[in-house]
């Protein structure tokens, strides 16, 4: 294999050279024609992330990158920072069950939160699962755990490396020992018990070497029974005749009533059917409450009186809870129990005999208690605007957790007690930060189109209006997702240092309901990308930035976004932060289960859909004389979501066809998926983040402590 020879020259710690030398990326001769328009893909050979050629690519390129980030004198200064403000204790809300009460818990700086549980309230806690034992590198995670009815036992889901495929596990909770089953290949699953076993979802065994980047197709339904092997688990669903579809398995609360869901995403379905049978009858046959996948979703909530409480689309852009009856399951049948109102529902949980919705009102959460028939009876008194979420439980809870965050508010858990409606502070936590010491602004602005759009603001008071604030503008804008308002405490460190950090509630979310998500989906996904230019453009007409001094960030669809942008109008920026990003909109459904974004994006494989993709696709919308700002791409080497290689052909493409003083980095993590592994990796990712935008701001941060810069590494 040719050597690539690296040429990076760096005269001095605080200016780069007029012109960085990135490694070769060999060209190939690949073209293909799509629907009569043919389209060259000279990179493609970086698809195959496992190649001896692409390992070597990846290590040049990060020579580069740390060769940059190594020479920022503050670097060290903000890791350590960063250390500071993440090192408090952090829980999640406690769940009863059999007796104990369980919950997560992280001392502060480790790499994964420990599973506890505890008698009572005031009982003494003992470690159930400590998932910083299970790799010597911190980077294998607890993604799954179960608990039977009864509490015995418990199904230990584990990633490796941040991928999303998971190795399951039995633990006897009496004991705290595991028993010998070991189940592969589970992916997009959980674990749903009923009895002495659990059904789970899986995908063939994939050939080897090619675990993180090939195809996944024919998801299968199986059930598992304690204490056997996974040969003979038994086949509960399957059809090989529609592969790019998802089934999961799961039952009520009671275990008697058992739901297939089906969802046809590959074939551009954005909702599900739904399934069912009566564990209590001889006919194990799943039969149809909604036959078939379209565009509606149907998700259940409880089970009551052998009748079945859904949320739904259908009917309802802001969605509706309806109660339907499995003997007579036709949409006249249905019964309307909570109708649409204005604002979007964004989940429904039954606990106590009671009904707790959560609504969004301009992006902010408002939680409402129902009976089981849908008849109103309170408010969930929240302390500001901010999120909530939790309130989970079963039929016979006297009591129900939820946790409370805001930008500046750390998440906060609240007991809340059914018979009296009253909320009291179950744990709060403790930070070295004064949240008063910041402003949260939320404003609307227009965008292309006219359409309002809301963003959050926030930033240090008594900050000045000067157009010269180093300032962060996130988006993501897809998938019917929203992005609320929530506490970070790695984002303060950037607060702290007179940064300010904005949060855009763009079209393709689900801020505003359905009707919001479709103004930002397929045919209409530019409108995403003029909300966030929209965005950039009010924050320097009222001189919270400048060009100079704005950057944009985004992760997953949301690198995609800032991917798009640059292309369109670069010069708003002088800083572009695409993480895990979707990059080759042609061939994004060729990997793992990118069939699954179909739904939200269109195919390639449709002539129309082609034109669409090829319109704002990043990587093949790069063209020269285009000044980009300063770029650091992040992808990670276990990501299986969205494959490395989407970045890995950015880059390269990117590097190619731009010629300004301007450094174009791709940062490569080793054992991380989608998102980090650990909290070490996470924190080394922010600092070298925030200090490469610092750094090409030309902006100097000021600590309490110095620390030397660390010694130079590589992956």
């Amino acid at each position: 294999m040719k050597k690539i020879l690296l040429l990076l020259l760096l005269g001095s710690t605080t200016r780069l050279p007029a012109q960085l030398t990135y490694p070769v990326t060999r060209k190939v001769d690949t073209i293909t024609d799509y629907h009569g328009t043919k389209v060259a893909d000279p990179y493609r050979w970086l698809e195959d992330d496992r190649s001896e050629e692409t390992k070597a690519w990846v290590t040049a390129q990060n020579k580069v990158t740390f060769d940059i980030l190594d020479k920022i004198p503050y670097r060290a200064d903000w890791q350590k920072r960063l250390e500071e403000i993440n090192n408090y204790p952090k829980y999640s809300s406690p769940s009863p069950k059999s007796g104990y009460y369980y919950f997560y818990k992280n001392d502060g700086l480790q790499n994964q939160s420990v599973l506890y549980r505890q008698k009572g309230l005031s009982g003494q806690p003992e470690v159930v699962l400590d998932p910083n034992k299970f790799s010597a590198d911190g980077t294998t995670g607890l993604a799954i755990f179960s608990l039977s009815k009864d509490g015995n036992y418990a199904v230990v889901g584990k990633t490796k490396g941040g991928s999303d495929w998971r190795t399951l596990y039995i633990m006897d909770t009496r004991t705290l020992s595991y028993l010998p089953d070991s189940i592969e290949w589970v992916k997009v699953s959980g674990a749903s018990w009923q009895k002495d076993g659990f059904f789970y979802s899986r995908y063939p065994a994939t050939e080897k070497g090619k675990e993180l980047s090939t195809k996944n197709e024919n998801h299968q339904v199986y059930f598992h029974r304690v204490g056997t092997s996974q040969s003979a688990d038994q086949l509960v669903y399957e059809d090989p005749a529609n592969p790019q579809r998802f089934h999961g398995v799961f039952t009520d609360e009671t275990e008697r009533y058992v739901f297939l869901n089906i969802s046809d995403r590959g074939k551009g379905k954005d909702g599900n059917a739904l399934w069912y049978y009566d564990s209590q009858q001889a006919d194990k046959t799943f039969k149809p409450l909604i036959r078939d996948a379209g565009d509606y979703s149907y998700n259940l909530i409880a089970e009551e009186n052998g009748r079945f409480l859904l949320l739904t689309n259908d009917g309802a852009k802001n969605r509706r809870i309806i109660m339907l009856d499995p003997s007579h399951p036709e949409k006249e049948n249905w019964t309307t129990i909570i109708g649409e109102k204005p604002e979007n529902i964004t989940s429904v949980s039954a606990a106590g005999g009671k009904l707790f919705v959560s609504y969004l009102k301009d992006v902010t959460s408002r939680i409402y208690v129902h009976d089981m028939k849908g008849q109103f009876e309170k408010e969930v008194k929240l302390p500001s605007l901010g999120s909530a979420g939790g309130f989970g439980g079963e039929k016979n809870y006297k009591e129900v957790f939820y946790t409370f965050t805001s930008i500046t508010m750390p998440p906060t858990i609240y007991r809340y007690d059914i018979e009296t409606g009253m909320s009291t502070i179950f744990r709060k936590p403790e930070l070295q930060f004064n949240p008063e010491d910041f402003v949260t602004e939320q404003v609307f602005y227009p965008s292309k189109d006219g359409t309002k759009v809301p963003m959050f603001v926030t930033y240090k008071k008594g900050m000045t209006k000067n157009a010269k604030n180093p300032t962060i503008l996130y988006g993501y804008g897809g998938f019917n997702i929203s992005s609320t308002p929530s506490f970070s405490p790695s984002r303060i460190t950037w607060l702290e240092q007179g940064g300010v950090f904005c949060i855009a509630n763009l079209r393709g979310g689900s801020e505003y309901g359905e009707q919001w998500h479709e103004a930002g989906m397929r045919f209409k996904k530019q409108n995403v990308f003029d909300d966030f230019i929209g965005a950039a453009e009010y924050l320097i007409k009222e001189k919270y930035s400048s060009p100079d001094y704005l950057a944009i960030q985004g992760g997953s669809n949301g690198g995609l976004l800032v991917g798009a942008v640059i292309n369109q109008r670069p010069e708003l920026f002088k800083v572009a932060i695409p993480q895990v990003g979707v990059m080759d909109m042609l061939r994004f459904h060729k990997f793992t289960i990118g069939w699954n974004w179909i739904a939200e994006y269109g195919s390639s494989d449709q002539p129309a859909d082609f034109k669409n993709l090829l319109a704002y696709s990043p990587i093949h919308n790069i063209k020269p004389g285009i000044a980009y700002p300063a770029t650091i791409i992040t992808t990670a080497d276990h990501d299986d979501r969205v494959v490395p290689a989407h970045s890995f052909k950015y880059a390269a493409t990117l590097q190619e066809y731009y010629k300004g003083k301007n450094p174009l980095l791709i940062r490569v993590d080793v054992n991380s998926g989608h998102g980090a592994s650990n909290l070490k990796k996470s924190l080394e990712t922010t600092a070298d983040i925030f200090s490469f935008t610092f750094y090409n701001m030309g902006i100097k941060p000021v600590f309490k402590t110095t620390v030397k810069p660390a010694e130079k590494k590589g992956f």
